[in-house]
């Protein structure tokens, strides 16, 4: 875990009163957002002025998570959140290892401080941008490796309920509930531990997962009539196009989830969803595999992206059709499992 000599720095700095930015990738997913309010929650209790600052948006699934409401978005209020960021004395970058990940606008502001930078992350091949690096590959989510970061720091007496309601959460997420190969012993006593302190954990699991609207369901129903299987290749794809999202009335976090119904397939190791985004001019791509198919690795090679061995993420400037036809190109030159 943490060495000795970032306990003592990280210590001295949260032991007096201190302005502090905690910040999660773009289109933060529950690990993100819950552990950047995990952190918020326990800096609080010690007087530091702290705020979240989210890149954009999060979606209404974990919307509902402790603290959510005080998210500052930097895409809606550029000259406030850029302000706060300029006059930090510390800012703690969670689940994410690379500044581009917060968006061009936002990672040139970064890029301008002299305040002291934390990564907490379990990403692969971080960059080295900040003073303390927590980086951990065997940890299934940052939300549990910024559980053990406060037992290094010797904060868990400040883990209360809303804390441990944020870090639960994105150990549930970034699990599968439960299910992920990185999900240990460890992560089960640190989930009872969560519960002792007060997580009302089936709630947190109707909020996450029985929040379906009609629209939604729908949407899915879309993106499974457009699976296509490439059994030769064991591999599962969807799409869905800028003009499908909005027919359904697509809401951030919709999508979530879609593209392991591909990898559910008998004799599938490798799934993938594209989505088109005619905003952003890209077209946003989810991996999922399962054992040695390393989608991390793929997506870095052909897709502008990165992530984990079994999960990862990438975008295409080419258009949905052309995105596609490349990818099973791709497949076809490869062809390595």
């Amino acid at each position: 875990m943490m060495n000795l000599t970032d306990i003592e720095f990280l210590k001295e700095c949260l032991s007096t009163p201190k302005q502090i930015a905690v910040i999660p990738h773009r289109n933060p997913d529950g690990d993100a957002l819950g552990s950047t309010l995990g952190l918020y929650h326990v800096l609080k209790q010690l007087n530091h002025n702290v705020q979240v600052i989210s890149p954009n948006e999060f979606p209404d699934f974990i919307a509902w998570l402790p603290g959510a409401d005080s998210v500052t978005i930097f895409e809606k209020d550029k000259i406030q959140t850029s302000e706060f960021l300029k006059n930090s004395d510390l800012i703690f970058t969670l689940d994410f290892n690379a500044l581009h990940r917060t968006g061009d606008q936002m990672e040139i502001v970064l890029k301008t401080l002299d305040a002291s930078f934390v990564m907490i992350d379990h990403h692969q091949m971080p960059d080295d941008y900040a003073k303390v690096v927590v980086s951990d590959v065997n940890f299934g989510s940052t939300c549990e490796l910024l559980y053990r970061v406060l037992m290094d720091l010797e904060l868990d007496e400040f883990i209360n309920t809303d804390a441990a309601t944020c870090i639960y959460t994105g150990i549930v997420t970034d699990s599968g509930s439960f299910k992920f190969p990185k999900t240990t012993g460890d992560t089960h006593r640190i989930v009872a531990d969560l519960i002792d302190r007060g997580v009302d954990n089936p709630t947190v699991h109707n909020r996450l997962f029985s929040t379906n609207s009609y629209a939604k369901l729908q949407l899915l129903g879309k993106a499974l009539e457009n699976l296509k299987v490439l059994p030769q290749y064991k591999v599962a794809y969807t799409t869905l196009s800028q003009k499908e999202l909005y027919q359904f009335n697509f809401m951030k976090g919709d999508t979530e989830g879609i593209v392991n119904y591909g990898l559910s397939i008998k004799g599938i190791d490798f799934a993938a969803i594209f989505i088109e985004n005619k905003e952003e001019g890209i077209i946003k791509i989810s991996f999922r595999s399962e054992g040695d198919v390393n989608v991390n690795e793929f997506s870095r090679k052909y897709f502008n992206g990165g992530g984990h061995i079994n999960a990862a993420g990438g975008k295409s400037f080419l258009s949905l059709n052309e995105t596609v036809a490349q990818f099973v190109s791709i497949l076809a030159k490869e062809n390595t499992h």
